[in-house]
């Protein structure tokens, strides 16, 4: 065979094997399609998850504590000789039979109506919120106590509970949440017949000094829940006893009630 035509056919073989031939080094097709961010760019892979509920919150309970929680009874109208009773009050002086929920029901006397119920005349819509966040269950006593300590804490003056004092400046703390309780001026908050101050340091002062001479647990561990007494059943003769009592007009709820008779809607929140 001629030099050229075998020349001629080593060029063909040579081309032939190149256009099958992938080198080691070529670069990948599909990387043409790949958007590489720089790195500060890139987002991050975060899992994110729902949060945990919030496990009921449990206030201790002090003689200081409880002494307060009384004398709001006494400035509500709940206080009945310290009976149980108070707990089922509703606004006016009747009584609810179930502890089950808050009863949410509008009571009138000759210048309000209120749907206020329980020891501490919790309106309806207060109750839900303070329920609401504890966890509560029920309208039973123990409830409400956690619920009458929260509120307390809202309004900024459980500090102040503490101190086993009972001063103008605490009683106007509280006043806004309990329309009984005077402001500094020595009036309602919103208005209604109050207790005067005098009168309800007096009573904390003395029930603080009987709580602590009775030995009034103080207990802050709040992994268990200290369970007060199931109310006892109000004796028809007591009822019509306490019902036959003129209820105190400064036992108001803790809200603003028209004295045209109607619930005001504008309420505290």
């Amino acid at each position: 065979m001629p030099i050229l035509q075998r020349s001629r056919l080593a060029l063909i073989a040579s081309g032939l094997a190149l256009s099958v031939a992938t080198p080691a080094h070529a670069a990948d097709p599909s990387q043409s399609w790949v958007l590489t961010l720089p790195q500060a760019s890139q987002p991050h892979q975060v899992a994110y998850l729902p949060p945990l509920p919030a496990a009921p919150r449990v206030f201790g309970m002090t003689a200081e504590r409880r002494a307060m929680l009384n004398t709001i009874r006494y400035a509500e109208g709940t206080w009945v000789n310290g009976h149980p009773m108070g707990y089922q009050m509703l606004f006016g002086g009747s009584f609810t039979p179930s502890l089950h929920r808050h009863p949410d029901r509008v009571m009138y006397s000759t210048r309000y109506a209120s749907a206020a119920a329980g020891a501490y005349q919790f309106m309806p819509f207060t109750w839900s919120m303070a329920s609401r966040v504890l966890g509560l269950q029920d309208f039973r006593p123990d409830s409400q106590d956690q619920a009458a300590l929260f509120l307390i804490e809202r309004r900024g003056a459980l500090t102040m509970v503490d101190r086993g004092l009972m001063t103008p400046d605490l009683a106007a703390r509280l006043s806004p949440e309990w329309a009984s309780f005077p402001t500094l001026a020595g009036a309602s908050y919103y208005g209604q017949p109050v207790k005067r101050f005098d009168d309800l340091k007096r009573f904390y002062e003395d029930n603080l000094s009987q709580l602590r001479q009775a030995g009034e647990p103080a207990w802050q561990t709040v992994a268990i829940r200290q369970v007060q007494p199931a109310v006892a059943p109000i004796q028809p003769e007591v009822a019509e006893q306490l019902q036959s009592e003129e209820q105190p007009e400064a036992s108001t709820s803790n809200n603003f009630e028209s004295p045209t008779g109607r619930l005001d809607p504008s309420g505290r929140f």
